[in-house]
């Protein structure tokens, strides 16, 4: 077996080698990007009496921020949001076992307790080998009783919106360690009702740390005002007023964090789910 000089020309020097190389890089940075890019923006669960949405703005071509949504077979819809450690191409491979572990849980476990138990489980080993972790918050939405069942495991609590009294604060309190931290942690669950008009705005500290060119903060107090100021928008139309409000306050400054966010907005209650992304039963 050999090659043909006619038809093969091996780089002639260690430039031109290096080159190739780069090349080869980026086509498989954009081929991580776009795989990660449809994990993240696949199909939206539609359903009555609310609506839900969520975005991702990477820091570097791929991140480390994770968000899904999972339809149970309860009629309740499952919503996570997650950070892992560090950014670039190793935070997007812990992304994936992320959300691959996050499947996993959903479809065998009953609550977000059990979720974030089974998920610290499934990734431990994996994550203390790497010495990384993710934070994770996850909810399950009941829309025949607008309970709001959530637990959390080290990250940010969600901004709960209410509608008639046009107010805004952070979901009651209910702590849990880091997914990777320890092992065989049980995590705790809270919850809320959630009423006509209310919205639950979770997201990652990307958002309230960006920075301008003074080296100020975004901070939590100017995500407030942009979202009461926003507040009766569609939950598409709230996320686009929360990153050009970013945007206007970075100046341009390159983003140093990823920026993720999801919204479950509530229209009415006792609705029914539909989607093409429901499980099936067999």
């Amino acid at each position: 077996m050999y090659f043909d000089s006619l038809t093969y020309n091996f780089p002639s020097n260690n430039n031109e080698k290096q080159s190739v190389m780069d090349k080869s890089l980026q086509r498989e940075i954009n081929l991580a990007r776009n795989i990660q890019s449809q994990l993240l923006n696949g199909k939206t669960p539609t359903f009555e009496g609310g609506e839900v949405s969520g975005s991702s703005l990477p820091a570097r071509l791929i991140g480390g921020d994770y968000y899904d949504f999972y339809l149970l077979v309860n009629g309740n819809i499952r919503i996570v949001i997650g950070d892992v450690m560090g950014k670039g191409i190793p935070a997007a491979m812990l992304m994936i076992l992320t959300r691959g572990a996050f499947r996993s849980a959903a479809e065998s476990t009953i609550g977000p307790g059990e979720t974030l138990t089974a998920m610290n489980q499934a990734l431990y080993e994996d994550l203390r080998t790497l010495k990384s972790f993710v934070t994770l918050f996850c909810a399950d939405w009941d829309p025949k009783t607008g309970r709001l069942t959530y637990a959390n495991a080290g990250h940010n609590l969600p901004l709960f919106i209410k509608g008639k009294s046009n107010s805004i604060e952070e979901l009651p309190n209910v702590k849990g360690i880091m997914v990777g931290g320890l092992p065989n942690q049980l995590y705790k669950e809270n919850h809320v009702y959630l009423e006509e008009t209310d919205t639950i705005f979770f997201y990652t500290d990307g958002i309230i740390e960006a920075q301008n060119k003074k080296g100020e903060r975004y901070k939590l107090e100017r995500l407030i005002q942009t979202l009461i100021k926003n507040k009766d928008l569609a939950v598409g139309e709230i996320e686009k007023s929360v990153i050009n409000s970013i945007y206007l306050f970075t100046e341009d400054v390159p983003q140093k964090d990823d920026i993720t966010m999801v919204l479950l907005k509530i229209s009415q209650q006792k609705v029914d789910i539909t989607s093409l992304n429901s499980p099936v039963l067999g």
